[in-house]
Formats: C-alpha cells, structure tokens, sequence
C-alpha cells in the first residue's frame, strides 16, 4: 500500500539532521497539511540538501523549466524550501529541515490552528539526548559579565559576532508572537533575531525582516540585556544568526527548563559564580533567570549550578558583582563546529541518519 504523501514527507524531514519525530497524535502530519499542498509535498520530495538550478530540477521532475522555476519560487516564498541566490546564474533550491527552518520561515504566516498544533508539537521537537551531543544552537554571555583575565574567543562573544558582519538583518521572534497568538506570550521585544551573511538574502526577499548596520544590532544586543533575553547563536564558529530568548516563550528554552538538569544539555562555556559574602540580597538576579536557577534564601542567593546555562543575566545587573561568570574546566568545554555544515554533519550522525550511502544517494538524486 502506498504511504499517504503526507507520511512520506514526514519522513523525508525526520531524515533531515534536525527530525521531524512521529506522534501518536499524528499532530505533525497535521502540521504539513496545512503548511504543504499536495503537490508541494511531492515536488519537496524531489529537493536534497545540495542546492540545485530549476532546470536540473525539472529534468528529474520531467516538467518544463517555466513550470518549475514558477513552483520552486512559489515554494520559497511560502517558507517551504530554501532559496540561494549565487552571484552569478539562476537561483538554486534545497530541501529544508523543519526547525531550524521551515517553522521559523513562517513568523508572518502564523494562524490560531497552527499555533495549537505546534504548541502540541514543540516538546517532541527537542530531543534531550541528541541536543546534549550535537545542539543547533549554544549559549554565550552578555559580552560585559566576562572577567577581563578570561581568553574569550571570537564566537563566544555576540559583540565580535556582530562587529565581524557587514550583512546585518532583524527579524521577528516566532516564539514570542506564537506564544501571543496562543495568549501567552511576555512584552519583551519581537523584532530581536539577528541574521548575519548570505541568509539576510532569503529572509529579505521573503518579506521576513529588514536590513540594519552594525550598531543597531549592537543596541539590540543592549537591549536584550535589559529585557533579560538569553542569546543563543547558531552552534559554529562561523555564526549565521543570534536569537534573543526568553525563557516563557523561545522553544529550546522552554523545554531545556523541564529538564531536572539543563546545564548538562546547553552548550555553554561559562558558568556563574557566586561570593555570598558581598551579596546584598536583593533578589534582581532571581527574575531574571531564565532557567530558575536562583533563588533566595533568608536574604542569601542560592545557585542551583545544574540549572545554570551560563548566560550572564544574573551578573550584568548584580549591583554588588557577586555573581560573576567563570569559564569552565577544558574537559567540560563544548566542542563548537567550525560550520553549520559540519554542526548538520554531526547531528545527522548522532540521530543515525548519516548511513553508509546516503549521501551518494543524495548525490545521484541531485543530479537525474
């Protein structure tokens, strides 16, 4: 019996290195049903991770190439696959995963029955034990909570990140307009994740954000200090965006905050550090964690240094610097990708998806 063309797109993504998990629910078929035509789930299938002109496209689809540069584009538009632009030639089209990407490309196509869905669906997106191995995205400090004495790499400050990009764009937060949609969400600022290089080309021509220069990214950064918003940029060094998050609304956020033990899955350099002798208790650093990792306690700050993600929320505002960030032991410091290519590479791997001959089955597939 052929599988429903729904299915077989379900799994097409959970073979991507980001998944696409089945539910008893059966929530994430619902997910595509509404996000994918019937025949944009077929055409999706023919896609593969390398970047492919129409006319190689329509050979293998056996369509005229004005037809399916028409339907490629469409789909692009629509957030349902990806779009390179090369300097020179026509632009190329690839598969994409679904988070991180198809479901962030459709912060301006957001509805009440979407939201439900996901909301449903967002926990079974973070696996624990893949995230811990290989995670999407990692965590740096507000560049001031690092004691000077501390080397700091260029990829772990978002200052440098930001200083080191010409290509600047601002898009809204999905999360937290999901969670507004769903009559949930905070007040802290929408328009607050940075992409950087090529990918502003997608998102600009998606309508998806506009383009800014570096110090309007820097006072976003600022501001997000004083909002309390975490940032989590791509897990590379050589970085592609910076979300600013919250731990009421972004969803790796919300569901590392179930786990009894978030600062075993997070990739983070640092940790906070605490001298109870200069501490004033006055309780600022408790609201502001996002992984409620303080607390207080007859006038003294408890750290619970298993929930800590080493963010810095809590130092950049301790009046009395009795929370400060320490870099963590060599043994326990992340491995951080050179690429996002090779962070995919691993994470594909670390799911049992990088199988001996898929790839060159990619390969042959991207080239019929």
């Amino acid at each position: 019996m052929t599988k429903d063309i729904y299915n077989q797109l379900a799994e097409y993504l959970d073979d991507m290195p980001g998944g696409f998990p089945t539910t008893e629910s059966g929530v994430e078929l619902r997910i595509l049903r509404r996000l994918f035509t019937p025949e944009e789930a077929r055409l999706a299938l023919r896609l593969t991770l390398l970047p492919q002109e129409p006319a190689r496209i329509a050979k293998s689809l056996r369509l005229s190439l004005e037809e399916t540069a028409r339907k490629l584009e469409d789909m692009a538009k629509k957030g349902l696959i990806y779009r390179f632009q090369p300097k020179d030639g026509p632009p190329r089209y690839m598969a994409c995963q679904f988070v991180i990407g198809i479901w962030e490309f459709h912060v301006n196509a957001l509805d009440q029955d979407l939201v439900r869905d996901m909301e449903e669906y967002i926990p079974r997106l973070l696996n624990f034990e893949t995230w811990k191995k290989v995670p999407q995205l990692r965590t740096i400090p507000i560049g001031q909570t690092i004691p000077v004495e501390h080397k700091i790499l260029p990829h772990e400050t978002a200052e440098e990140i930001v200083r080191s990009h010409q290509r600047i764009l601002v898009a809204p937060c999905i999360c937290r307009r999901e969670r507004r949609i769903a009559g949930q969400g905070c007040e802290k600022p929408v328009e607050s994740c940075l992409v950087f290089g090529s990918g502003t080309d997608y998102y600009l021509k998606n309508g998806l954000g506009r383009m800014i220069d570096q110090e309007e990214a820097l006072r976003i950064l600022k501001e997000a200090d004083r909002k309390g918003l975490v940032l989590q940029p791509s897990n590379s060094q050589k970085v592609g965006n910076i979300c600013c998050c919250c731990g009421c609304c972004c969803g790796v956020l919300r569901t590392i905050k179930k786990h009894p033990q978030p600062a075993s899955i997070v990739s983070s350099p640092f940790r906070v550090s605490y001298r109870e002798e200069t501490c004033q208790g006055c309780g600022v650093c408790i609201d502001r964690c996002q992984m409620e990792a303080l607390s207080l306690d007859e006038g003294s700050v408890i750290v619970d240094m298993n929930r800590c993600i080493g963010c810095g929320l809590c130092s950049s505002t301790c009046p009395t610097k009795s929370l400060i960030l320490t870099r963590k032991h060599p043994s326990e410091q992340p491995d951080v990708p050179e690429t996002m290519t090779k962070t995919y590479v691993r994470l594909a791997r670390a799911r049992g998806k990088l199988k001996p001959g898929r790839l060159l089955k990619m390969w042959i597939r991207s080239r019929l």
